[in-house]
């Protein structure tokens, strides 16, 4: 069964809005990083320290639905049998020229109703934001913006700090420990 946090986010959000046609969420989390001047991220590292980070952390491949049968909000872990890898997670990647472009995708991160996917277990995107034009060298410049997005009924602002250590980890050394004591729960 789903813990009681989610199952409360979870209800929630369906007493709240109609599930057909929701008007704006709630529960979003973007967390939003911009790198320092003369900095360059690797999209190439970053997408395989993604994909580390994520395979880690069941939380973030988890799909929640409703079992009518046990009348409980259940959980299950997607799994590489159950979905492809490139499926557990999105990476977007789109442009800006403006700053009134720029806050029009934040605000569309926090408030689109239609970014996750509970039931299919999509609870986590990476959105690159490239300034101007999409690289072709596959290297984020300072201009660029990264922008992680969770839902909240599988994660949580404490998550954060084990989540960016992880991917850190990820993206420097191209491997990730498993660790009990450092998974999200």
């Amino acid at each position: 069964p789903a813990s009681f946090a989610q199952a409360r986010i979870w209800l929630d959000e369906r007493i709240r809005f109609d599930p057909d046609k929701p008007q704006v969420a709630i529960y979003n989390m973007p967390f939003v990083y911009r790198l320092q001047p003369d900095h360059t991220l690797s999209i190439t590292q970053l997408h395989h320290a993604l994909h580390l980070t994520v395979n880690k952390h069941l939380s973030l491949h988890t799909s929640l639905h409703f079992d009518t049968q046990k009348n409980l909000l259940m959980q299950r872990v997607i799994t590489h049998e159950n979905k492809n890898n490139n499926n557990m997670f999105s990476i977007i990647e789109t442009t800006y020229e403006t700053d009134e472009q720029l806050n029009g995708i934040l605000h569309d991160e926090i408030r689109n109703p239609h970014l996750f996917d509970h039931a299919q277990g999509l609870v986590f995107r990476c959105h690159l934001v490239y300034y101007k034009s999409i690289s072709s060298n596959h290297l984020l410049s300072h201009k660029d913006v990264v922008i992680f997005n969770f839902h909240h009924a599988l994660f949580d602002f404490p998550s954060m700090n084990i989540f960016l250590h992880d991917l850190n980890q990820a993206y420097t050394t191209a491997q990730l420990l498993y660790d009990d004591n450092t998974n999200l729960r």
